[in-house]
């Protein structure tokens, strides 16, 4: 990969804000996929978030690194952010982070051992697979709606509430946006 392009992508970095992110998934979008977290997480003992960052810190991007290097520091990104959200510090360790990264069109879905270890990783795989197919169609809060639905659907197998027990939300439902 040559300078050229490393500096493009420090340029794209640099040029994406938060404002990106706002503009990317608006409040009006944010505030629907809030109150769908919010209805999911009252079937189940799951925490869902879902962070939306325009560009990574350049410190992150350097030294310049080739796609693999860099897949590698954006799946590292999302677990930072997992922990900064402190989606690991739920009760039965079932909190999922589901994470876009706008500068690099990079999708992360970080998942609890609560959780990761009922579902398959093939399952993994085509979570991300049909996130990545729906936004590249277009509509930003129509594909989070579905990877939530997805992440919905293994959480209440997973970790199901009792008959007669209510949900406990332990975590903001609020999309964040960077």
């Amino acid at each position: 990969m040559g300078w050229a392009t490393h500096l493009r992508r420090w340029a794209r970095h640099l040029w994406l804000d938060e404002r990106a992110s706002r503009r990317w998934l608006d409040d009006a979008a944010a505030e629907r996929l809030r109150r769908r977290i919010e209805a999911s997480e009252s079937h189940h003992r799951g925490e869902i978030r879902v962070c939306v960052e325009a560009s990574l810190p350049l410190r992150w991007l350097w030294p310049p690194a080739d796609e693999a290097a860099l897949a590698a520091r954006v799946r590292e990104r999302a677990l930072a952010w997992f922990g900064r959200l402190r989606v690991w510090d739920t009760e039965d360790n079932a909190g999922v982070l589901i994470y876009l990264l706008l500068a690099e069109r990079a999708i992360e879905i970080v998942a609890d051992r609560g959780l990761a270890r009922h579902v398959p990783p093939a399952d993994w795989d085509a979570a991300l697979q049909a996130l990545r197919d729906g936004l590249r169609q277009g509509s930003a809060e129509a594909a989070l709606a579905r990877a939530i639905d997805t992440v919905d659907g293994w959480l209440r197998a997973a970790v199901p509430l009792a008959p007669g027990q209510r949900a406990v939300n332990e975590l903001p439902d609020a999309v964040v946006r960077v």
